[in-house]
């Protein structure tokens, strides 16, 4: 198989660089042909668009069972999504086959272009709401994975140097992250990533997760991604302001969460993306996030 990582790859890697990414990047295509031959696999292809953070192959095991074949960087650190597939066993996540190689995790293939993004907004929130409550389970108490301070801590120092024009949200998300790490009333493992996006469709489930990027904390923090989801429909919408609000509320009460600490996750996370996205020039993005901070 003649490989090529995927150009959204590439481009996630350049904005953000890390120590060690580099190395890796290089020797990627010799990092696939070990992987693949550790697990007897035969490739079909590699799946683009893709993730940012990782290359997924799509391969046969011996007996023609299909499989993905994942690699990720350093900086993504696949030991600690390892850890937490090996916690979920297939409830709720898609199955850990196996760890053929350092950085390298042979996985169950479920569907990679069938997301719940396919479904209606309503139908699609119910889904992922329903997948990712089987996900939040205790926290393994081994180190591995960072907890949501330990996450936030860079994301933080980033807003603290926020452009004048966005000052006021970003310390308001500053404030909120602050108060709620004082007083974090659970510790959990979380999936980290959640979106509709990473909810694939199976076989032995009609919905799995994929793709986590662990961390241990409240669920109201991992709850805040989800309400991120299609944010840019929200701002283009004539009631988007009242709607983000809505949706809110019913993903809390649906999950029992607390709707005050999930607004304020929310306005960390969304304002911590917008300023991001701005800095990596994606202005879209980023300008439909901050508008959806604002209303928070």
């Amino acid at each position: 198989m003649a490989f090529e990582p995927p150009e959204r790859l590439v481009r996630a890697l350049d904005e953000t660089p890390h120590d060690g990414d580099a190395a890796w990047r290089q020797r990627l295509p010799d990092l696939v042909e070990e992987a693949l031959g550790a697990c007897g696999a035969v490739p079909e292809r590699v799946h683009a668009p893709g993730g940012r953070s990782s290359v997924v192959v799509l391969v046969r095991l011996p007996e023609d069972t299909p499989a993905v074949l994942k690699l990720a960087p350093p900086s993504a650190v696949p030991e600690a999504e390892a850890l937490a597939l090996e916690r979920w066993d297939g409830w709720g996540a898609c199955r850990l086959l196996d760890r053929p190689a350092p950085g390298t995790l042979l996985l169950e293939r479920l569907r990679p272009d069938v997301s719940l993004r396919s479904l209606a907004q309503a139908k699609a929130l119910l889904e992922a709401a329903d997948t990712l409550r089987k996900l939040w389970v205790e926290a393994p108490a081994d180190g591995v994975v960072p907890t949501v301070a330990e996450r936030t801590a860079a994301q933080a120092a980033c807003l603290a140097e926020a452009p004048e024009l966005y000052r006021p949200l970003a310390d308001a998300a500053l404030t909120a992250r602050s108060g709620l790490l004082t007083d974090a009333p659970e510790n959990l493992l979380l999936h980290g990533a959640y979106g509709q996006g990473k909810v694939l469709a199976g076989a032995r489930a009609p919905w799995l997760a994929v793709g986590p990027s662990p961390v241990t904390g409240e669920r109201a923090y991992d709850l805040a991604r989800l309400g991120l989801d299609r944010v840019e429909d929200l701002v283009g919408a004539d009631t988007g302001g009242s709607s983000s609000r809505r949706r809110l509320s019913r993903l809390a009460d649906s999950l029992d969460v607390d709707r005050e600490r999930l607004r304020a996750w929310t306005l960390f996370r969304a304002t911590y993306g917008g300023v991001a996205a701005l800095r990596r020039e994606r202005r879209p993005t980023g300008e439909a996030l901050l508008e959806y901070a604002g209303w928070l």
